[in-house]
C-alpha cells in the first residue's frame, strides 16, 4: 500500500524518479523493473499504477456494457493520457508528453500515495488545491459512514 508523500522533480527529459520509499514497494511487490501504467482521468495530475493494479480495473470495466457512456468517457481519457512503461534501473519513468503538458507536471512535483497507486501533482497546483478544497465536517461524516 502506498501512503505518505514525497516532493521530487521531473527532469528536462520528462522523467520522474520514483521516490525511494515508493520505488521499494513497487520492486518488492512487482519485480526489480516493474511495469506501470501512467494516466489521468481529468488531466490535472498523473496517476501511476502498478500494471497488475491497473489490470484489475480493466477486468472490472470489461464486465460493464460497451454502450455505458461513463465507461466510454473513462476509457477515452485514460487511453488518451496513458502509457504502459517500465521503471528503468535508476527507478525513473517518463511521463507521457501530453500528460506532462496537461497536468503541468514539470520541475517541482509531489508524489502522493493513494493506497493502490501513486498520484503526481505539480507542487504549486497541489498546494492551491489543498487550500481551495478543504477537508470538511461533511467529509468526516462520509468517512464515518464508511467505518473510518
Amino acid at each position: 500500500m502506498f501512503r505518505g508523500s514525497s516532493p521530487t522533480k521531473i527532469d528536462d527529459k520528462g522523467r520522474l524518479k520514483v521516490p525511494t520509499e515508493f520505488r521499494r514497494l513497487l520492486e518488492d511487490h512487482h519485480g526489480s523493473t516493474p511495469e506501470v501504467f501512467i494516466t489521468s482521468v481529468t488531466g490535472d495530475s498523473a496517476l501511476l499504477y502498478p500494471l497488475s493494479e491497473w489490470e484489475q480495473i480493466e477486468r472490472r470495466l470489461a464486465d460493464a456494457p460497451s454502450s455505458n457512456r461513463a465507461k466510454q468517457r473513462f476509457l477515452e481519457r485514460v487511453n488518451y493520457f496513458g502509457a504502459q512503461l517500465k521503471l528503468d534501473a535508476q527507478g525513473r519513468v517518463v511521463i507521457p508528453q501530453i500528460l506532462r503538458e496537461h497536468a503541468d507536471v514539470t520541475g517541482e512535483v509531489v508524489v502522493s500515495g493513494r493506497i493502490g497507486h501513486l498520484e503526481i501533482w505539480n507542487r504549486e497546483r497541489f498546494d492551491k488545491k489543498l487550500v481551495e478544497e478543504p477537508f470538511t465536517e461533511d467529509d468526516f461524516g462520509e468517512l464515518e459512514e464508511l467505518g473510518v
